[in-house]
């Protein structure tokens, strides 16, 4: 099977390629399994990860539980224990198996799993044949939308698996990311004042992206570029992971519960040098390309510290969005097949792609948020509690996935995405 990634635009609603997009999503999902064992795609090696067999099922379980169940009058569920056990967290459907244990599930089969998605997928499009209003088009994009998530979901657990196997196994020789030499940072200034952020459109959007609201910003100013592995060296060089002082409070105890000494997937070789693990591969630091390229896997309290460390700070969402509102959706994104940041070029300021890049804002509704009525609503609002915004996409994150108001989340310890570093400053 192909493990090309091919390019695509999500279509609006009354589109007639819904079903031909439907399917380039969900074949894109089984695309990115090709490299994989069965044996592979059922480890599950952190908590907060999944196996790649449950990815696969669980994207299938929302399109049967919230398409098929909801708009097919005359829909036979696969097998009707498969509602409880590829629930995720929707508690309204029903109560879902801890997550912890996904990857005791070796039953049903790999096959058998396959075998779910295309009698879904056939289900599906059979149902899009005959039925087009828009509240089931949107429901499909929708589901869409949530299995490109659990593809870059299943990218960041699998390289977990992986490279957490003493065998360090090499996910694909065409994830080697292109590196490229290292440019000087700059400024990109803004003179602040009110502005507006949130999601105003007719496409797709989810809804903690709403409503679109005033927010007053001081002049400001964000870093032309990513944080690089060369400066973050310079930090961890300089003790950044021995002075408690660089850290909030949290931040600290974390260090010290988890003895973080580099970003997660760098490794002290023998020689003293350090390396950094990939889906590609494993790359020197002592290479100068590599050290061009922008530091992730970090959590939010490592990204706080550096900034401390460097006399700035990171932008709240407001600030991140103001200024990437006017640049375009465009980046090393999951369609380049890098599967991991490279440096950026002149001209390149690296809004979107590479890394999920972490703000200072918590994540909190806007004004007028309202969440989707039934088990829908759980998609997003029930989260609003302990986690912190990010920005921008990954080089794990579809193109037709990402735009400036986006509002990724996840816990302030999170490293295993692909998340990285932007520095702000006031004027």
């Amino acid at each position: 099977m192909s493990t090309a990634i091919q390019k695509q635009s999500l279509p609006d609603m009354g589109s007639a390629n819904l079903a031909m997009e439907y399917e380039a999503v969900r074949q894109q999902t089984v695309a990115l399994c090709s490299q994989l064992t069965a044996e592979d795609m059922m480890v599950q090696s952190l908590p907060e990860g999944s196996p790649t067999k449950w990815h696969l099922a669980h994207t299938t379980w929302f399109f049967e539980t919230f398409v098929l169940r909801e708009f097919s009058g005359s829909y036979h569920p696969v097998h009707p224990e498969f509602r409880a056990l590829f629930n995720s967290y929707y508690n309204s459907v029903g109560v879902p198996p801890a997550k912890n244990l996904r990857a005791n599930f070796s039953r049903p089969l790999l096959t058998e799993v396959f075998s779910y998605r295309e009698q879904v997928d056939s289900a599906i499009v059979n149902l899009l044949a005959k039925n087009r209003n828009t509240a089931l088009a949107e429901r499909i994009i929708l589901g869409m939308h949530h299995e490109q998530q659990h593809q870059e979901l299943l990218l960041t657990d699998i390289k977990h698996a992986l490279l957490t196997n003493p065998l360090r196994v090499v996910y694909g020789a065409g994830s080697k990311a292109k590196f490229a030499a290292s440019r000087s940072l700059d400024w990109l200034a803004h003179p602040g004042g009110l502005i507006e952020i949130g999601y105003a459109g007719d496409g797709f959007c989810y809804d903690n992206e709403q409503s679109r609201h005033s927010e007053f910003l001081l002049p400001f100013q964000l870093a032309d570029r990513l944080v690089t592995c060369r400066e973050y060296l310079e930090f961890m060089q300089e003790g950044g992971y021995q002075r408690p002082e660089l850290w909030l409070s949290a931040g600290w105890d974390a260090v010290c519960k988890h003895g973080w000494q580099a970003p997660l997937y760098w490794e002290m070789k023998a020689s003293g040098e350090w390396a950094v693990a990939t889906l590609g591969g494993i790359f020197s630091l002592a290479e100068p390309e590599t050290l061009a390229a922008p530091v992730t896997h970090i959590s939010y309290f490592e990204a706080e510290a550096y900034a401390r460390w460097a006399g700035k700070r990171l932008p709240t969402e407001a600030e991140w969005e103001a200024v990437a509102a006017s640049q375009p959706v465009q980046g090393n994104l999951l369609e380049t097949g890098n599967l991991h940041p490279i440096a950026s070029a002149h001209g390149n300021f690296q809004f979107f792609g590479d890394v999920w890049e972490w703000t200072n804002s918590a994540y909190l509704p806007y004004p007028g948020y309202r969440p989707a009525p039934g088990a829908i609503g759980e998609y997003n609002g029930k989260f609003m509690s302990g986690q912190m915004v990010l920005r921008g996409g990954s080089c794990a994150t579809s193109s037709s996935h990402i735009r400036a108001t986006y509002r990724n989340f996840f816990p302030p310890e999170t490293r295993w995405q692909f998340s990285g570093i932007r520095l702000a400053d006031f004027i």
